[in-house]
């Protein structure tokens, strides 16, 4: 194929193979292209017939060298020139040249601007007009006359085809444009007559409804739609053929999806409706995202009716195990150890329970503590257990060579314990086998995978799994498991993985390998807690863990204590007797003494604004308070 350049020389030689003198002119009035004739026929100088000459300046040049005879006001005539050319207005006009020749001049303008202006010289024809009046006595001037009207029509009329045949390559192109647009629209538009059948449509049926034909012309919506999905539609169409615009929204049975469909009415200029444009898109997605907003507006509302109570019901955990550790350590008969050690039990329980309160409306909060791989599945192990059937057998593969790293228990057990029942839901009632394996990849992850004998993933699930709501057990399932599971591992900063194996399903869950510390040494603490009872509890947990403790009831008092030498570290109590906060605590003291090691906790819900700010800048632990990460707290940031 020929190069630009190329190709613009062979037009151009081809232009100036035509006898006539051509020149195009943009919207701006600029020379795009003319041919040798043009240059020649009025002795134009080189930089006029240059692409981008001016329009005006060749009209000037022009009259300057007498193709216009003499001219009065040349600026004014040149001034009206350019305003006509400006109309885009078609026009053929003859006239004589300064020289004695007769011209014809014939303008089309462009679709998008511009002029295409083609000059002919036909002195010889006007020539012949003036011998045949003046040789031949036998036509009359009526006939003569005559004669030169329907040849001036003849070559106005060719304007005028050649106009129209522009205007109709012009609508076509149109018309396509039109139609690639309505195509390429994520929705099916349409037109229907009165009767109900399709007289126009963008061919996107099949997309938005899932299992219909493209199709449709000429044939009635209820049989491509279904009898179904068109009675639903039958008294929104109705409407419309009155007048009335409607909107509808349903669920499309056979492809289960949430349909909106939108119906205008096609009115005739005398006012009566001829027919109805349809307008449909998919908004499943939407829907969903509705009714998770809807829900989430719920469980906000939960929120803020519980999150009171939880406070304090977390203080008086905080207290019943701060007890409870006290009783452990006194010489106590038989069976007084197992009764603390169920009571211990049934308050970190209740922990649990208010976590889950305080993360209703809000992300979960991690909560990471020491943990022996080996004996956490040891754990885990009778718990999936229980609820596989006879066939299905579980086994465990271990190889993590780390004897204590940071995990959060529950959250594992639930994502796991979650995973183990999709895959029995997969392998189904023939029995089959699940193999739950663990590994370190280069210091870098703990890697946790469940493998099943399942039928494995379809290419769907394998890319729409871990999305919110979907799900392959129908009306069955909820579509958030592994959505939870996703959630959980990603607040963990790891990775969730989907794939077969050819002999079933796996998923693999990346954790990052964190080590736990070896603990820290003892460090002098600033405790800050209105509540005496808790305070006291809170100060044993620290005394345990080999730290000195100061202890102050508020906000003002902490301020006085804190300029003591040797105070390694401060934890405040977000709600604090008085008018200052543990939040503005921290702030103030962060500003006074920026050595200080500062972590505050609470029981406000992960989503309060108060608990934010301060976990934005400092740790916050939630209450009620766990030895374990509160030692840990305190030896990772004494090793940092």
């Amino acid at each position: 194929m020929p190069q630009p350049d190329r190709m613009q020389e062979m037009t151009r030689a081809g232009l100036n193979l035509i006898g006539q003198a051509l020149s195009i002119y943009d919207a701006d009035l600029r020379l795009a292209v003319s041919n040798r004739p043009f240059q020649q026929m009025f002795r134009l100088p080189e930089h006029l017939v240059q692409p981008g000459a001016d329009f005006g300046e060749t009209i000037r040049w022009l009259v300057e060298h007498g193709e216009y005879g003499d001219v009065l006001d040349p600026e004014g005539f040149v001034a009206a020139r350019v305003e006509q050319a400006l109309a885009f207005e078609p026009h053929y006009m003859e006239r004589q040249r300064a020289n004695g020749r007769t011209i014809s001049v014939e303008g089309s303008p462009l679709p998008e601007g511009g002029w295409v202006t083609v000059y002919t010289d036909i002195t010889e024809i006007k020539a012949q007009e003036a011998l045949l009046r003046t040789r031949s006595a036998v036509l009359s001037d009526q006939l003569l006359t005559r004669a030169e009207q329907l040849a001036q029509t003849n070559r106005q009329l060719e304007v005028t085809i050649a106009q129209l045949e522009e205007a109709k390559r012009g609508l076509a192109e149109m018309e396509a444009r039109t139609r690639t647009t309505t195509e390429m629209m994520p929705a099916h538009i349409a037109r229907v007559d009165r009767a109900g059948h399709y007289t126009y449509t963008n061919r996107r049926v099949g997309a938005v409804f899932p299992g219909r034909e493209s199709d449709i012309l000429g044939r009635h919506y209820a049989e491509v739609l279904g009898a179904e999905t068109g009675a639903l539609l039958a008294p929104a169409l109705a409407a419309a053929l009155k007048g009335e615009a409607m909107v509808r929204e349903y669920t499309d049975e056979p492809s289960a999806r949430r349909i909106r469909t939108a119906f205008t009415p096609d009115t005739a200029p005398d006012g009566s409706v001829t027919g109805v444009y349809v307008l449909s898109t998919d908004v499943t997605e939407e829907a969903q995202a509705r009714a998770a907003l809807a829900q989430t507006h719920k469980r906000e509302l939960a929120a803020q009716l519980t999150s009171g109570l939880a406070h304090d019901f977390a203080n008086l955990l905080t207290i019943i195990l701060g007890l409870q550790g006290r009783l452990e350590k006194l010489d106590l008969p038989d069976g007084a150890r197992e009764l603390i050690g169920a009571t211990q039990a049934a308050a970190r329980r209740g922990g649990v329970l208010l976590d889950k309160i305080a993360t209703i409306s809000g992300p979960r909060v991690m909560h990471p503590e020491p943990v022996d791989p080996e004996a956490f599945f040891d754990a885990f192990a009778p718990l999936a257990r229980a609820p596989l059937p006879e066939e299905i057998a579980l086994d465990f593969d271990i190889a993590v060579d780390h004897p204590a790293l940071m995990l959060d228990t529950g959250a594992l057990q639930d994502s796991l314990l979650n995973l183990v029942l999709n895959a029995r839901d997969a392998i189904g009632p023939g029995g089959g086998r699940i193999v739950i394996s663990a590994r370190a990849v280069r210091d870098t992850w703990l890697e946790i995978s469940v493998e099943d004998t399942g039928p494995g993933f379809s290419d769907t699930a394998l890319t729409a799994a871990l999305d919110p709501f979907y799900t392959t057990k129908g009306a069955e399932g909820s579509g958030l498991g592994l959505t939870m599971v996703y959630d959980q591992v990603k607040l963990a900063g790891g990775q969730v993985r989907l794939a077969n194996t050819g002999s079933g399903a796996r998923i693999t869950l990346r954790l990052p390998l964190r080590p736990a510390g070896l603990g820290a040494s003892s460090a002098l603490v600033l405790l800050v807690e209105d509540d005496p009872d808790l305070r006291a509890s809170i100060r044993e947990m620290l005394t345990e863990l080999g730290h000195q403790v100061l202890e102050a009831a508020g906000g003002d008092e902490a301020l006085a204590l804190a300029g003591l030498s040797g105070i390694d570290w401060v934890l405040s109590d977000i709600n604090l007797a008085g008018e200052m906060t543990g939040v503005e605590l921290c702030a103030e003291l962060a500003g006074r003494h920026p050595h200080l090691k500062l972590a505050l906790m609470t029981a406000r819900p992960a989503d309060d604004g108060l608990r934010r700010a301060g976990a934005a800048r400092w740790p916050v632990l939630a209450k009620p308070l766990d030895p374990a990460a509160l030692g840990q707290l305190i030896a990772a940031r004494a090793v940092a």
